[in-house]
């Protein structure tokens, strides 16, 4: 019978809280954990449905923690809950990717080019404190950061309505960042462009800012692309077109 805990294989260990205290996770946020896993490495791939009941038998829990991670994969962007069919693994687009990136390397490069200039060495050492953060952080909370990596090198360029612009096509990417950076590897090289863009910005190098960040959202947009297309490949019967 399912059960409202988590069987001892699938507990992680206590995590200790900002007080060093260890703070044992609720069975729903150990369920949302599991099962974001699965979609970002493509485990259910796009499209897959969600039956509450078969996760929570597999899991060994009640089906309340498993409803209640939909829910909150719901909000996250990762699941579709369709009216009277259920939920649904989200899929990916090929198009809306390349659309995405196309526009951030229109506007990007050049609002690092004018920030170049003219960021203060507070706002340096406040990117470099986020990339610091980005290097722990787990994928839910990756995308977050890395947009505000991004804010606080641009803000200086002082171009408020493109700033709104690329805001906005962050927020669209997000879910597309959690798949890229599952992988250690692309995690790294992120970590070094985001500090060569630091340095170059410290040293008013704007032309070679410019280069870098170009490079580093192209990189990106093939890293994703390649990652979308094997999850596309996965997925059971849908059309991603």
């Amino acid at each position: 019978m399912p059960r409202n805990d988590i069987p001892p294989s699938f507990l992680p260990a206590a995590k200790p809280s900002a007080t060093n205290r260890l703070v044992r996770r609720t069975t729903s946020e150990l369920v949302v954990e599991a099962l974001r896993d699965r979609i970002l490495s493509g485990a259910i791939p796009p499209g897959s449905p969600l039956r509450q009941e078969l996760l929570a038998e597999e899991l060994g829990v009640s089906r309340i923690p498993v409803r209640e991670a939909i829910r909150q994969l719901s909000a996250e962007g990762l699941v579709d809950a369709i009216p009277h069919r259920g939920a649904f693994v989200s899929m990916l687009s090929r198009a809306e990717v390349e659309e995405l990136f196309d526009i951030r390397l229109r506007l990007e490069p050049w609002l690092i080019h004018e920030a170049a200039t003219q960021i203060s060495e507070e706002e340096l050492a406040l990117a470099e404190q986020c990339v610091a953060r980005m290097d722990t952080a787990g994928p839910e909370q990756w995308g977050q950061l890395n947009w505000q990596l991004h804010e606080g090198l641009y803000r200086a360029a002082q171009r408020p309505a493109a700033l709104a612009i690329v805001r906005g096509l962050h927020e669209k990417s997000e879910r597309y960042f959690r798949f890229q950076v599952v992988n250690a590897p692309i995690r790294q090289q992120a970590h070094q462009e985001h500090m060569a863009l630091v340095s170059l910005c410290r040293g008013r190098q704007a032309d070679q800012a410019q280069a870098v960040l170009e490079r580093h959202i192209g990189d990106a947009a093939e890293q994703i692309l390649a990652i979308v297309e094997r999850l596309l490949d996965q997925a059971p019967g849908r059309d991603p077109a």
